[in-house]
């Protein structure tokens, strides 16, 4: 279930900061619509709080070793936890690739947060297709990404489609990162998995989401469907909102 309202979420609000704003009223507002959104206000408790402005500290729990740096307003910090995780990425939770990308989007490196934001979904996506994430032991953490991705995910998708191509770019290579770098901790023995053999899920789990993406570039491959979509997204100021130059 979460999964699935997760996949909803992404596609159905990929091109609607107006929807986003009203999920995340009390850390986000944008009264004029027009105003160019460089920080993602949102509040999932225990694990992130962002700061009331763009020059403020976020609180972040969601690693201990990365946490600090994450707070941090500084790009050099943010860089340094994101090669961290790249060169060690077999247990880094769906939550920190949340946060990641979070961070990455607010220090202006927004490409990089639509990779990870995409990361972090799909490493989810896939864990949830191996465990049981409705378990006492996990249910907490699946609500909790779901929170990052409905609070998140429109900011940094509204940005991600202001160029088609490079979204679809992005999106290739966050599967190709989580099916390189599955999520070890998947196969640990003492959380609750779903009927069947581990690894044979994530493989259909991997096939899933690559077809999801294929149909998603098919739809774009329409002129009418990419059409319309530019026409909502400009209907709604997205283009002033999120694809200003840097």
């Amino acid at each position: 279930m979460v999964k699935k309202v997760l996949m909803s979420v992404i596609v159905l609000m990929m091109c609607s900061p107006v929807a986003a704003e009203s999920i995340a009223t009390n850390i986000n507002s944008t009264p004029d619509p027009t105003v160019p959104i460089k920080h993602i206000g949102v509040y999932v408790t225990p694990y992130y709080q962002s700061a009331d402005s763009s020059d403020g500290r976020p609180t972040v729990q969601v690693a201990k070793a990365f946490d600090d740096q994450l707070a941090s307003n500084k790009i050099d910090d943010i860089l340094a936890v994101r090669d961290a995780i790249q060169a060690k990425p077999q247990r880094t939770t769906p939550m920190t690739l949340m946060v990641l990308a979070i961070r990455l989007y607010d220090v202006g490196l927004r490409d990089d947060a639509v990779f990870w934001f995409y990361a972090a979904k799909n490493r989810y996506i896939t864990m949830s297709d191996v465990l049981d994430v409705n378990s006492a032991s996990l249910s907490q953490a699946g609500e909790a990404v779901k929170a990052f991705a409905v609070l998140a995910g429109p900011f940094i998708n509204s940005y991600a489609f202001c160029d088609i191509a490079k979204q679809r770019d992005a999106s290739a290579r966050s599967i190709s990162w989580v099916e390189q770098n599955p999520y070890e901790v998947m196969f640990m023995e003492q959380l609750p998995a779903l009927p069947g053999n581990r690894t044979e899920n994530l493989k259909k789990s991997i096939s899933s989401i690559k077809e999801r993406a294929l149909m998603e570039q098919e739809y774009f491959d329409e002129p009418k469907n990419k059409e319309e979509f530019q026409k909502k997204r400009k209907e709604q100021h997205v283009v002033e909102q999120f694809c200003w130059a840097a």
